[in-house]
């Protein structure tokens, strides 16, 4: 089979770095995704959150085909009109004054923390600040990134990581507000985290850790990597929560499938961190990444896309609540809006194996979370196509 020749193909000349699914995707078209022997899958992973308008868009489509023919690099020695537009949107979207355009979300985390270790050593000239992270986040695998990402198993091969960071308890403001110290310069987390099981945050505990910043000149800054671009029914998940970051990262939906990240920070911050030489990048802000989200916020807001992301997230939720009435090995069900888990009594992967076998892409959080993660244009009668299709992977 030509499947099983490219796949082994793969695994001759690819750093094994992922245990992939077997299966070779080729094509899609709106919410599926079609592999090279003509297989259909609806698609409740979205490339990792990435895919939010799904495939086949003709209008994004048509924006990065005529960007292509203009201009698609640069460097940022010189200006380009679609990053400029680009980032006015991001800022207008966020409420946030400053963006950085980045290659990835990791690379937004790194340019965060740069940003927030250099406020602070503008401030008392010192080297030796810290940063507050939360157990069983995920905020990247560069050594950066690592460093404040709340799992043991990433980091420990890479150790000593730079900088000093301290783990507390997500959800449990005393567990942060007893790390807290003189040198502590910023609280990073993820507003709902995702790969630690799509927990997300609750409200006093995020205007909580808002309140100690505030106090304490510390900086709060929200991972919405995954969360953000209106997954959750809002732009960006901590706009639900009334409480507002000084440094923000996002990345997946930004582009749409073009890899784009960047992270957004308050004029404040922004004026007393990071000087011209302190941060870089070649390729991101190019005007091909900045022609992609210049477009996908145009299609956000024309089609409403946070308001449709509301009505179905709530549909997605009531199916996924049946599901779990009706089957003893689901535990609990957790999320907002179009992001939402499963926690199993079984190994996630399995499931997911199984779904794949049904026609169903969904993928895990951990190891016995089920991870829903659709493109955000999906329907009704798309949850329910899916929650069949679960049934059977479940049962099986």
């Amino acid at each position: 089979m030509v499947a099983d020749n490219l796949i082994q193909q793969a695994e001759s000349h690819i750093l094994h770095t992922y245990n992939r699914f077997p299966v070779v995707l080729d094509h899609g078209e709106g919410v599926y995704l079609f592999d090279i022997e003509g297989n259909k899958y609806l698609d409740f992973a979205a490339g990792i959150a990435v895919q939010a308008l799904g495939y086949g868009d003709q209008e994004y489509n048509q924006a990065l085909k005529a960007q292509i023919d203009k201009l698609m690099h640069t460097s940022n020695l010189y200006y380009n009109q679609p990053t400029i537009e680009a980032a006015e949107k991001l800022c207008a979207a966020s409420g946030l004054e400053r963006a950085f355009f980045t290659n990835s979300g990791t690379e937004a985390v790194e340019g965060a923390i740069k940003a927030a270790k250099k406020y602070a050593y503008d401030r008392d000239g010192c080297t030796d600040h810290e940063i507050i992270a939360m157990n069983h986040s995920f905020h990247g695998r560069s050594l950066g990134a690592l460093a404040v990402t709340g799992n043991s198993h990433y980091r420990e091969p890479f150790e000593p990581l730079p900088g000093i960071v301290r783990f507390a308890d997500y959800n449990d403001l005393d567990s942060v507000a007893s790390l807290v110290n003189e040198k502590t310069c910023a609280i990073i987390l993820e507003t709902i985290q995702g790969e630690g099981g799509v927990f997300p945050a609750e409200e006093g505990f995020l205007k909580g850790i808002r309140k100690i910043c505030d106090e304490n000149d510390i900086l709060l800054i929200l991972d919405e990597i995954q969360c953000g671009m209106g997954r959750t029914g809002t732009m960006f998940a901590w706009q639900g929560y009334d409480v507002k970051p000084d440094i923000m990262t996002c990345a997946k939906a930004l582009g749409c499938g073009v890899a784009v990240g960047a992270f957004v920070l308050t004029e404040r911050v922004a004026s007393s961190s990071l000087k011209p030489g302190d941060h870089g990048t070649t390729y991101g802000g190019n005007p091909f990444a900045g022609a992609a989200v210049s477009k996908v916020f145009d299609i956000f807001q024309r089609r409403k896309l946070t308001e449709h992301v509301q009505e179905v997230g709530n549909y997605l939720q009531e199916r996924l609540e049946q599901v779990k009435s009706q089957l003893a090995c689901i535990h609990a069900r957790r999320g907002r809006g179009l992001m939402q888990g499963l926690e199993l009594s079984m190994s996630a992967a399995e499931v997911s194996s199984k779904a794949l076998a049904q026609g169903l892409l969904v993928i895990p959080a951990g190891s016995n979370v089920l991870r829903f993660v659709p493109p955000l244009v999906i329907e009704r009668e798309h949850v329910d196509e899916m929650i069949e299709k679960l049934n059977r992977a479940l049962k099986d």
